[in-house]
C-alpha cells in the first residue's frame, strides 16, 4: 500500500476544489461584468429607432441576469439529483460560455450587426438569462461539490475558498473592464464613442476564457464520494475517498455515508420544517441585510459622496481588494472559531456600518467618513455572512434530502437578491438614510435569528447533520 493510500492525498484534494471554485470565480464575474458596460449598454440601445429604451427597460437589462440565476438556483436540486454533481457543473460551465459568446455579439450572425432594435434587446437579455441560469446552478452545486468532497476538520475553509473566488471574480473583472474602456482611445471622447460601439461587446466576450477552462477542467475531477454512494456506485466512492483520506479513514467515512444513504426516508420534509426554515432564512438574511445594494451600487454611491468616474472606480477597486482580505480572514477561523460566532460578530459589525452610514445621510455629511463605514460594513459582511453562509447551506442539509433543499434555499437567496436590489432605487428615492436603517435593523435581525436556531457544525461530517436534525 503507497503512503497516498494510507493518509490520503492532500494535493489531490486541493486540485479538485481549485478546478470546483473556478464556478465561483465565473459566478462572480458573471454577476459583476455588467456593472463596467451598463452605461454604454444605455446609450446604445437609446439609439434605436424601433422603439423607446426607457430607464425601467435598462434597469431590467442590467438585472436580467438575476432571473436567471433564480432559475438556474431552483433547478440546481434537480439536475445535481439526476446529472451528478460534477456533470451539473459542466452544464453550467457550457451556459457561461455561450452567454458570454451571445452577449457579445446577439446578432448571431442573423440580425444586423451594430443596429440597436427591440429584438435585438430580446436576445441580448436571454443571453444573459442564460448566464444567470449558469450562475445559480454555480451558486448551489460548487459549495455542494466542496462539502462532498472535503473532509469534515476542514470542509468549512475549503468552501470559504468559493466565496473568495466569487470576491476575486468579481475583482478581476473590475480591472479586466478598466483595461478595456482605458485601452479604447485616448480621449474620454473617443472612450466614449468606443465603448458604445465594441467595448461592452469585449466586456462580455472576456468571460469565455474562463468558462471555457473551467469547462475542460471539471471533466478531469472526480464524481462526489456522497452522490457515487446515493447512485449504487461504491467501489468508486471508495476509491475517491482513499485518495483524498487514506484507506482506513475512506472505509469508516464509506461506511457511515451507506448507512445515511440507505436510511428509509428521503422526502424533503423527512428531518421536519426547521431544517428547510433555517436554510431559507441563511439565504434570506445574507440578502436582506443589504450587500449586493453595496456592490452593485458602489460606483454611483461614490459619486454621490463627491468622487469622479474614474476615482469611483478606483475606490471600488480598493473595496474589492478590502473583501478579498476579510474573506481570506474568514477562511483562516472558519474551522477554528466555528460557524455561528463569526456570523454574531459580522452581523455587529454589519450593523454599526448601516447605522452610522443612516446617521452621516441624516446629518448630510459625506465623504471620508462614509467610504470608511461602508468599508467597516463590507469587512464584516466578508468576513462573516458572505461565505459562512454557503458553508452551511451546503453542510447543514443531510445526504439525503441535501440537493433539494440546497436548491431551496439558493433560489430564496436569488429572490431574495432581486428583490432588495430591485427596490434599491425607489427606498433610496424616499429616503437614503430611512434605507440603510432597515438594513441595519435586518444585521441586528440576523444576529438573532443565527443565536436562537442556527447550530453550530464545525468539525461534524455531513452524516451527523442526520442524527442532528433527527433530534
Amino acid at each position: 500500500m503507497t503512503s497516498n493510500q494510507q493518509t490520503g492525498s492532500r494535493a489531490y484534494l486541493f486540485s479538485i476544489v481549485l478546478v470546483a471554485i473556478i464556478g465561483g470565480l465565473l459566478f462572480g464575474y458573471d454577476t459583476a461584468v455588467v456593472s463596467g458596460a451598463e452605461q454604454a449598454l444605455d446609450r446604445f440601445f437609446r439609439s434605436a429607432t424601433d422603439f423607446d429604451y426607457t430607464s425601467w427597460m435598462h434597469g431590467f437589462t442590467a438585472s436580467s441576469a438575476l432571473i436567471g440565476c433564480v432559475i438556474g438556483g431552483a433547478i440546481s436540486g434537480m439536475l445535481a439529483s439526476r446529472l451528478g454533481r460534477k456533470r451539473s457543473l459542466v452544464v453550467a460551465a457550457l451556459l457561461f460560455f455561450v452567454s458570454a459568446v451571445g452577449s457579445w455579439c446577439p446578432e448571431s450572425g442573423i440580425l444586423p450587426y451594430g443596429q440597436a432594435s427591440g429584438t435585438l434587446l430580446v436576445v441580448f437579455n436571454l443571453y444573459r438569462i442564460l448566464g444567470g441560469i449558469g450562475v445559480g446552478l454555480a451558486s448551489a452545486v460548487c459549495p455542494m461539490y466542496i462539502a462532498e468532497i472535503a473532509p469534515a476538520r476542514i470542509r468549512g475553509t475549503l468552501v470559504s475558498c468559493n466565496q473568495f473566488a466569487i470576491i476575486f471574480g468579481m475583482l478581476v473583472v473590475y480591472f479586466v473592464n478598466y483595461l478595456i474602456r482605458n485601452h479604447l482611445g485616448d480621449t474620454t471622447e473617443a472612450i466614449q464613442t468606443a465603448m458604445v460601439s465594441i467595448g461592452w461587446r469585449r466586456m462580455f466576450l472576456s468571460e469565455a476564457f474562463p468558462a471555457a477552462t473551467f469547462f475542460l477542467l471539471i471533466l478531469l475531477v472526480p464524481e462526489t464520494p456522497r452522490y457515487l454512494t446515493l447512485t449504487g456506485h461504491d467501489e468508486q466512492a471508495l476509491k475517491v475517498l482513499t485518495r483524498i483520506n487514506g484507506a482506513a479513514e475512506a472505509r469508516a467515512i464509506h461506511d457511515e455515508i451507506r448507512q445515511t444513504v440507505h436510511e428509509k426516508t428521503e422526502r424533503l420534509f423527512a428531518y421536519g420544517t426547521a431544517v428547510i426554515v433555517i436554510g431559507v432564512l441563511l439565504s434570506f438574511f445574507q440578502q436582506a441585510i443589504g450587500i449586493n445594494v453595496v456592490l452593485y451600487y458602489a460606483p454611483r454611491i461614490f459619486e454621490n459622496m463627491g468622487a469622479s468616474g474614474d476615482a469611483s472606480m478606483l475606490q471600488t477597486v480598493v473595496m474589492g481588494i478590502v473583501n478579498i482580505v476579510f474573506t481570506v480572514v474568514a477562511i483562516f477561523t472558519v474551522d477554528k472559531v466555528g460557524r455561528r460566532p463569526l456570523l454574531i460578530i459580522g452581523s455587529v459589525g454589519m450593523m454599526i456600518g448601516m447605522t452610522a452610514l443612516a446617521i452621516l445621510s441624516f446629518s448630510g455629511t459625506i465623504g471620508l467618513a462614509a467610504l470608511v463605514f461602508i468599508i467597516i460594513y463590507t469587512a464584516s459582511f466578508m468576513m462573516s455572512w458572505g461565505p459562512i453562509c454557503w458553508v452551511l447551506i451546503a453542510e447543514i442539509f443531510p445526504n439525503t434530502i441535501r440537493s433539494q433543499a440546497v436548491a431551496i434555499a439558493v433560489a430564496a437567496q436569488w429572490i431574495s437578491n432581486f428583490l432588495v436590489s430591485a427596490t434599491f432605487p425607489s427606498m433610496s428615492a424616499w429616503s437614503i438614510g430611512g434605507t440603510y436603517c432597515i438594513y441595519a435593523l435586518m444585521a441586528l435581525a440576523s444576529a438573532v435569528f443565527v443565536m436562537k436556531w442556527v447550530p453550530e457544525t464545525k468539525g461534524k461530517t455531513l452524516e451527523e447533520m442526520s442524527r442532528l436534525w433527527r433530534k
